[in-house]
């Protein structure tokens, strides 16, 4: 009943083939987007493509692992937040929030991001292929056996990797000159869990980050991101690894002991 209702409320902008659903995002209001995802989430359909995005919010937001999304235009804030398992492509920017708390799942995004990546991620994959906004990361961390994942193409703003809890987080650079420096400030402030892989030179640290070399085990996971990320793009994973890395962790996994009393 669920479905039928979403489907009448939508009807001119929802076509079904089979398992694959088609939706003209145009004019149709954020919550009533949401509500059709969510009604065809576990319903058989397999694959939502969604044209004419133009600023809708909160799209995967609480879905589970049923359906492959793929997002033409610009999606809103919070694009995956609270997600659970949803595989999301996006064909063009995204805006601040993306993965915001994702517990599983995949975004790749063909184009910028804003503010917030991955704010409190604790599961799944970000992959953005050019330059991403402030604060990527904060506050991310591992949660059970889950190790979340954040990898940029090209740099980030001020704050990288904020409050870092736990995770991974790539940085690769690609549109900067050989040997530059990324002008992010105060990375890595706050940071007590995961690591950064940074690909080129950091202008300014956190206090609580500390700069060490690579060993195979670095080499491993970075490598698997790396390749993954090519994938999606079609770039040269081997040419990329060939670059110098830097490897960002916490000086101390409790940086303000000293400011709470007990």
């Amino acid at each position: 009943m669920v479905l039928v209702d979403a489907i009448n409320s939508a009807c001119k902008n929802l076509i079904l083939k089979k398992n694959v659903a088609l939706i003209d995002a145009t004019g149709i209001y954020y919550r009533d987007l949401n509500s059709l995802l969510r009604s065809l989430d576990g319903n058989g359909v397999e694959k939502v493509e969604i044209c004419n995005v133009y600023g809708q919010r909160y799209i995967g937001t609480d879905l589970d692992d049923h359906l492959s999304i793929d997002i033409y235009g610009t999606p809103g804030n919070d694009l995956g937040a609270f997600m659970r398992g949803v595989d999301i492509t996006v064909h063009g920017n995204v805006q601040d929030g993306c993965g915001n708390t994702m517990d599983h799942g995949t975004i790749v995004v063909h184009g910028r991001a804003g503010d917030l990546v991955g704010y409190s991620m604790r599961g799944g994959r970000i992959f953005i292929r050019d330059d991403a906004g402030y604060r990527v990361g904060i506050h991310m961390k591992e949660y059970l056996g889950k190790r979340p994942a954040i990898v940029i193409g090209g740099t980030a703003q001020d704050f990288l990797g904020e409050y870092m809890a736990g995770g991974v987080l790539v940085v690769l650079g690609l549109n900067m000159k050989d040997g530059s420096c990324h002008d992010a400030r105060f990375v890595g402030t706050g940071m007590h869990g995961g690591t950064m892989y940074i690909r080129g030179g950091v202008r300014h640290l956190g206090e609580e980050v500390e700069v060490k070399e690579l060993d195979e085990a670095d080499y491993r996971i970075l490598g698997s991101l790396v390749d993954e990320f090519c994938r999606y793009y079609g770039l040269d994973a081997e040419k990329i690894l060939e670059s110098k890395f830097s490897k960002l962790v916490p000086v101390s996994s409790r940086p303000y002991w000293n400011l709470y009393a007990y």
